[in-house]
């Protein structure tokens, strides 16, 4: 029986999930796993070791050289067949900085989250500050409770829900990575909505709330420019 394979740790979901030739004429797709990824962010972006690499994922050297070469490969080519790069998937675990504040919830329980500022719903994804959970049995809250986010970016964001065992993301703009981020953590998206906060959630319970089909940040281009991306990556800086 072959031994279980250990899980990679990695810091946090990508703010970006899909890279394509400016022709648009891609031959086909690469997928590259998350824990690959995790090795060209740390190695190549931040400059860190295959030693420190592999401390920080949480596995052996040989495991971090195995997973980066494979990444490699698919960067590779990527660039030179003109092929589109997909993130998604890979056996990975969640760095998990949630803070303790944050009680668990059981499998029987349904967790909300609502980006939330003074008691409406925030209408910038990327750039939340504070997110409110309501926590569900029965089609009745029983508890209610606004915490931080302990960062900004996409990216971060989508890690920090999954981590606080969110089911639903109650939103106004998102951008296309971020729903992204939403689907491989699992988490039901219902975005472009505003308002109060408990109304929407209130609305949910009621299976009135619309899902949006297309609940981007579309302030990005008319408010700060092509360069504005929502907020930082949590740990997406050079040292």
């Amino acid at each position: 029986m072959p031994r279980p394979q250990k899980t990679r740790r990695i810091c946090c979901y990508p703010d970006y999930w899909s890279f394509a030739p400016d022709q648009d004429i891609a031959n086909d797709t690469v997928t590259m796993s998350l824990d690959e990824f995790e090795t060209i962010r740390l190695i190549d972006y931040q400059g860190k070791t295959q030693e420190q690499c592999a401390a920080e994922m949480n596995v052996a050297r040989t495991t971090v050289t195995a997973i980066y070469e494979s990444a490699r490969k698919k960067l590779a080519a990527a660039l030179v067949e003109g092929k589109r790069i997909v993130i998604s998937g890979g056996n990975y675990t969640l760095d998990n900085n949630i803070s303790e504040e944050i009680i668990r919830k059981g499998n029987t329980i349904m967790r909300i989250a609502v980006t939330y500022e003074n008691g409406q719903i925030f209408q910038h994804f990327g750039r939340t500050e504070q997110f409110k959970l309501y926590d569900i049995t029965d089609g009745k809250i029983i508890n209610e409770q606004v915490v931080g986010t302990n960062g900004a970016g996409h990216g971060a964001l989508a890690g920090f829900l999954r981590s606080a065992q969110v089911d639903v993301l109650i939103c106004g703009g998102i951008g296309g990575g971020a729903q992204m981020a939403m689907q491989e953590a699992g988490i039901a998206l219902y975005g472009g909505n505003t308002g109060y906060a408990d109304d929407a959630v209130t609305s949910f319970l009621a299976d009135t709330l619309v899902q949006n089909d297309d609940p981007t940040c579309d302030h990005h281009d008319h408010e700060h420019g092509e360069e504005h991306f929502c907020g930082d990556h949590c740990c997406g800086k050079h040292e």
